[in-house]
């Protein structure tokens, strides 16, 4: 494993997450395509179309978003995710996060009398 990246491993979910500097994707791209063989060899398996790959990116000049392959599928590019049951945002902010929060509570929230 590249020094930039970490793969965090907990119950059946998987992470890897990788630190681009100077626009050097090869590392972490390398790492990715490693994902079948390592998932194989400890006997997990790997669902592509559950996966998922989110861009925390806060340079001036954005480049475009290359796509990114596992096994010839391509990966879905999303703007936010849940990790350990936070809502993470690609810009990074609480909000997404505090709304669903907040929608939960609001929807557990009944009242009721008992007998």
């Amino acid at each position: 494993m590249h020094s930039s990246n970490h793969l965090i491993k907990f119950a059946d979910d998987t992470t890897v997450v990788g630190l681009i500097s100077k626009n050097d994707e090869p590392a972490y791209r390398e790492e990715v395509q490693q994902l079948p063989a390592w998932c194989k060899a400890n006997n997990l398996s790997l669902n592509v179309n559950k996966t998922k790959k989110m861009v925390v990116d806060f340079r001036r000049a954005q480049s475009g978003r290359s796509p990114l392959f596992i096994d010839k599928s391509s990966v879905e590019i999303v703007k936010s995710t849940k990790f350990f049951g936070v809502h993470l945002a690609e810009n990074l902010t609480w909000s997404l996060n505090t709304s669903s929060i907040s929608k939960k509570g609001s929807s557990n929230t009944s009242t009721s009398c008992g007998g």
